[in-house]
């Protein structure tokens, strides 16, 4: 039987965007899509509310820097 290896979950930092209503679908896309190619940030969950309002929840992976010995 072989050991099973304990594999770390990514962690992420996330991040919480409210748009108001009236806000286009081209300007929320426009707005998306900068956070998603300067910030690396990707789209976790997006609710849209019945008076128009949405509001987004962004996630990064948090990347750790391992530190090596010589």
């Amino acid at each position: 039987m072989t050991p099973l290896k304990a594999t770390r979950q990514p962690e992420y930092e996330y991040q919480s965007l409210r748009l108001p209503r009236g806000t286009s679908r081209n300007a929320a896309r426009q707005l998306l899509t900068e956070h998603a190619e300067y910030g690396h940030w990707e789209l976790d969950r997006l609710r849209l509310f019945p008076d128009g309002s949405r509001t987004v929840l962004l996630r990064r992976r948090i990347i750790r820097q391992v530190r090596s010995s010589w």
